[in-house]
């Protein structure tokens, strides 16, 4: 009998931006474990499954009790909001899945913010990006602080997720004064927040306007580079460069 675990980007939270593999994987399972709040954006979809869940700041507990499930030979899925790979639970999964030599461990890749929010927003990742968390339960935030300045002295699009919490007051406001130091406050920025579910809602503005915007852990804020736009209220970063036609091919992408 296999033993099996996936780790499943679910994409921005509604069953329409998921994938057909990420579907599949749920429709089969016996058990779906994740976060409180996104499993409850997917449980009506799937009522077969044993639901476990645990709050915030419990995911080695959640990590623990999908393992300990598949371990028992019930296929078991960990959900995880966005990409599973990108800040989400498969790196936590396959640290600890050592201990369960005989779980097969499936990643399964999903939309993650900066894509869903971006096309919401528009084109604005249309060249070089970075992404950046600002929560730093997990990273100081010195670290977080030298990412910033180098991917604004680098003229990337920026892309920020977990901007603010109830607990993490003024953090925009000082990402903002960070990235003010190499950057424009004309500068086209954009937010997205509760990307796929009831409330979403986008909005374009400047990086001197942005810095006072009230966000929270379902936004996801873009900051432009010096060629991005403001086209008819889409946010836009041209492909081409150094005077090339942008419609004259793409690079080759995964």
């Amino acid at each position: 009998m296999e033993k099996k675990l996936y780790v499943v980007g679910m994409g921005p939270g509604g069953h329409d931006d998921m994938t057909f593999r990420a579907d599949r994987a749920l429709r089969c399972s016996e058990v779906i474990a994740g976060y409180t709040v996104y499993v409850d954006l997917i449980r009506s979809e799937y009522p077969q499954a044993e639901i476990i869940t645990t709050p915030m700041r419990k995911e080695k507990e959640r990590c623990e009790l999908a393992l300990r499930a598949a371990a028992a030979g019930k296929i078991t899925s960990m959900i995880c909001s966005g990409d599973s790979g990108v800040y989400g639970m498969a790196s936590l999964i396959l640290e600890m899945a050592g201990s369960y030599p005989d779980v097969s461990v499936e990643i399964i890749p999903g939309i993650t913010a900066a894509l869903s929010g971006g096309a919401l927003l528009g084109a604005p990742l249309g060249h070089d990006f970075a992404v950046i968390s600002m929560s730093d339960a997990l990273t100081p935030m010195k670290t977080i602080e030298k990412r910033l300045a180098a991917a604004a002295q680098s003229d990337m699009i920026i892309c920020l997720y977990n901007p603010e919490s109830r607990k993490r007051k003024g953090y925009l406001r000082h990402a903002c004064e960070i990235i003010s130091r190499y950057r424009s406050p004309d500068t086209v920025c954009g937010t997205a927040s509760e990307i796929g579910r009831d409330g979403e809602k986008a909005r374009i503005l400047t990086l001197g306007e942005l810095s006072g915007m009230p966000v929270d852990m379902f936004t996801t804020v873009f900051i432009g580079s010096s060629s991005t736009k403001n086209l008819q209220g889409r946010m836009v970063t041209p492909r081409g460069y150094r005077g090339l036609d942008a419609t004259a091919g793409e690079d080759r992408k995964g």
